[in-house]
């Protein structure tokens, strides 16, 4: 016995060619993102501005101020925790720009393969 789906599913070979085309423009669109992403640059402040860093898309630190007062050799402690804190919150600041970005594009589909 053979299934007959209504007028208009499942489509046969227009519909197969013209998701390809939207997903192959999905995969254009996702890879200009990135490029765009990548370099864009973040300003993180820590510890009450005593650390500035600058990271970019890609997550790499491009610049670290460190206020002097900051560096006490007795207290070693206390910039480890500050310089983590920005670290931390750079990482966090590209993860979830270049994520709700992406979901401009994708929507809230979860595209394995795209960039």
């Amino acid at each position: 016995m053979k299934a007959r789906l209504p007028k208009g599913y499942g489509g046969g070979p227009q519909n197969m060619n013209a998701m390809i085309r939207q997903a192959q423009k999905m995969q254009e669109e996702m890879e200009a993102l990135q490029e765009e992403l990548d370099v864009r640059e973040y300003t993180i402040e820590s510890g009450g501005g005593a650390v500035k860093l600058v990271i970019n898309g890609k997550k790499e630190i491009t610049s670290l101020e460190i206020d002097k007062e900051l560096v006490d050799p007795d207290d070693i402690e206390s910039l480890t925790d500050v310089l983590i804190a920005a670290f931390n919150s750079a990482v966090k600041k590209v993860e979830e720009t270049n994520a709700a970005e992406q979901e401009k594009i994708t929507g809230k589909l979860n595209v394995p393969g795209l960039v």
